[in-house]
């Protein structure tokens, strides 16, 4: 098949960073884009040399494109999504899917009525450091899973201290920006989360808009003819001289992942047993957004899967919002 067409919509800093490097790396072109600012749109069009600029979705849909990447503020994803796949488009969107589980199981089922192909931009689940855990999990090599631990801890930069602090924004917050990416981790790697137990709160002094900045979260997490499993998460905005982890402790072993949920992530991979202390060699050079959009496309050919799909975002959202709600009632809450 000829190379992806995409319209982006929503001039964003991923976008700029991120995404139509990897669009481009992957072997797509990046044709055009949607802002409800125009001046906006015109400024981001010309840095990143697409031809095409539009403040008018329905125009953008009707271009010739063959996949949408959506980056807009996270109250915005459901509408446009919904608006891209009746188009025939395929989507890649944004975590999170949507700000409520109906509307992102909608955005699931509607990608398989119109035979589409949804995916989240999970970047981290396509880390070769996270695969290779997920791989020796799977072979038993620390033996049944009991407990795991993610730090996110990190300093939000000053350019992104907008919208996702915002007093009464939608989708603002540092639950759904980054417990959401570890759901995306931890689901895949210790099967179905069914209960969340979540502490939120506000540090930093220059966070005004009263979201929550920080949060640490437990999640239960069940599979068949296993222990359950306790998963814990430290998210942060505020932390600025740590290192992000995962630590998978199991009955035969640990296996600890230093710098695992970067974007930029060349992290050491190491497993313990009693035998020792040993460094499994992981190749962490390639680009985690370039591995996503050519997993993207693949999908898209037929070829392959998304590194997280739909169903995979909707799991992941399902985790976040148990999170949000249990940081704002103090109780846990139970995942259907």
């Amino acid at each position: 098949m000829p190379a992806l067409k995409w319209g982006l919509i929503g001039a964003s800093d991923i976008a700029a960073t991120r995404v139509i490097g990897a669009i481009r790396a992957s072997g797509g072109d990046a044709v055009g884009i949607y802002s409800g600012s125009g001046d906006r749109a015109r400024d981001f069009a010309a840095s990143h040399g697409m031809p095409n600029v539009t403040t008018a979705l329905d125009e953008l849909l009707g271009w010739d494109i063959d996949a949408v990447y959506i980056s807009s503020t996270n109250d915005k994803h459901f509408d446009q999504a919904t608006k891209a796949l009746r188009a025939g488009k395929h989507v890649l969107c944004e975590k999170p899917l949507a700000l409520n589980v109906d509307d992102a199981t909608a955005m699931v089922d509607l990608a398989e009525q119109q035979d589409l192909i949804l995916a989240a931009n999970h970047h981290l689940p396509g880390s070769p450091l996270h695969a290779k855990v997920r791989e020796l999990v799977s072979a038993g090599t620390i033996g049944s899973v009991l407990s795991a631990k993610v730090a996110h801890a990190v300093l939000l930069p000053e350019r992104l201290r907008g919208w996702r602090l915002g007093q009464g924004t939608p989708g603002s917050g540092v639950i759904l920006d980054i417990t959401c990416h570890d759901a995306s981790v931890l689901n895949p790697l210790l099967g179905t989360p069914v209960a969340v137990s979540a502490v939120a709160v506000q540090q930093a002094a220059w966070n005004t808009g009263g979201q929550e900045d920080a949060a640490m979260t437990v999640i239960r997490y069940e599979r068949d003819g296993q222990p359950t499993v306790l998963a814990q998460t430290h998210d942060s905005f505020t932390v600025g001289y740590a290192k992000t982890s995962l630590e998978v402790h199991g009955t035969d072993g640990t296996l600890i992942v230093t710098d695992a949920m970067t974007q930029d992530t060349e992290g050491q991979l190491v497993l313990t047993t009693k035998s020792g202390s040993q460094t499994i060699d992981v190749d962490c050079t390639e680009d985690l957004y370039v591995i996503n959009l050519r997993a993207f496309t693949s999908a898209v050919q037929g070829t392959g899967i998304p590194t997280a799909s739909g169903k995979d975002g909707l799991l992941a959202l399902k985790v976040a919002l148990a999170a949000q709600e249990s940081a704002n009632t103090g109780r846990t809450v139970h995942i259907n």
